[in-house]
């Protein structure tokens, strides 16, 4: 089992930055890959960014790119999302989610508990 948990989420003003984090722990050997997702209020789950564990490739989301950054210490098993130029449509829960050798996709995977992401206006 690998347990992820969030940290950083909060309010700010559009175009301020939050960053956030999320710590494994567990059977952190075993992941492949670690990344974000956010659901806003009545609306489904959405994929934000991504990193793959060994060769650290970052997939995002079009609505993100350029704003948002990926980064992993493997050697603290944390994976960070700093965020600028934040906007109210980036209102949210983030959850830290992870892929692994037992668990090859999203769907399967490992999600932490999520932090609020609220951007006013």
């Amino acid at each position: 089992q690998v347990r992820l948990v969030e940290s950083g989420g909060g309010l700010v003003q559009a175009g301020g930055s939050l960053r956030l984090s999320c710590a494994a722990s567990g059977r952190t050997f075993n992941i492949y890959t670690m990344g974000w997702f956010r659901q806003a209020p009545g609306k489904e789950r959405e994929f934000v960014a991504a990193i793959t564990w060994s060769l650290g490739k970052t997939p995002y989301a079009d609505s993100v790119k350029g704003r948002f950054t990926i980064s992993r210490d493997n050697a603290k098993n944390t994976v960070a999302l700093q965020m600028n130029s934040l906007k109210p449509e980036d209102t949210g829960v983030y959850y830290c989610a992870a892929t692994g050798a037992e668990r090859r996709t999203w769907d399967q995977g490992y999600w932490g508990q999520g932090t609020q992401v609220t951007v006013s206006s």
